[in-house]
């Protein structure tokens, strides 16, 4: 018993030691250009819509710098949030489901990195969504429609900065898609990373 709580002391301190480690790279100015993906879990309950799939979303953009502790910037990006089963890339069913929601589109925000400490981070987004999908309206009898409309998005995550070009964060965000009485609206929790140049 003894030597498990020593070897759990050993570990414990190593992991409180790896931040402290990156500490030093810490940046001091979070401006500049920027990349990140996501990808993640969509969920969809709306009308006739009640499942979860696989997501993704790339944004690139640039920040300035207000402050050594805060960022603000402008972003553009893609997602496909509504027709992938990541776990059919090993059996034979298909990865791209045509009987989804399949909701993706384009987004163009603002996005703000608000570090809490050297390297923890609050981040948030929002903008306009330009989506397209295809779904089943909300009716007695339901018909599909293949829809495309102007929307907005919105986002918030928290992070760890491991170097001055290099974070890994987890995110919730939210995309507004309804129209014709067909409701494609997702939201994704998803694991990210961004380099910035």
């Amino acid at each position: 018993m003894k030597k498990t709580l020593l070897a759990l002391a050993f570990a414990t301190a190593g992991l409180l030691s790896v931040p402290a480690a990156f500490a030093q790279d810490a940046k001091t100015d979070n401006g500049g250009w920027f990349i990140n993906g996501n990808v993640g879990r969509t969920s969809i309950d709306k009308g006739p819509y009640d499942d979860h799939d696989t997501g993704y979303a790339l944004n690139g953009g640039y920040r300035w710098a207000v402050n050594p502790s805060v960022a603000l910037g402008v972003e553009a990006g893609y997602n496909d949030l509504g027709n992938i089963h990541a776990k059919n890339v090993f059996n034979s069913r298909p990865v791209v489901d045509g009987t989804k929601s399949q909701l993706h589109g384009w987004t163009a925000g603002v996005n703000g990195h608000f570090n809490l400490t050297p390297n923890w981070y609050l981040s948030a987004r929002g903008g306009i969504y330009g989506w397209r999908g295809h779904g089943l309206s909300n009716d007695d009898l339901p018909s599909r429609h293949n829809l495309n409309d102007t929307s907005w998005y919105a986002g918030a995550g928290v992070g760890y900065d491991f170097t001055n070009n290099v974070s890994v964060g987890i995110n919730y965000d939210y995309y507004d898609a309804k129209k014709h009485n067909v409701d494609l609206s997702t939201d994704m929790v998803s694991i990210s990373a961004e380099y910035r140049f």
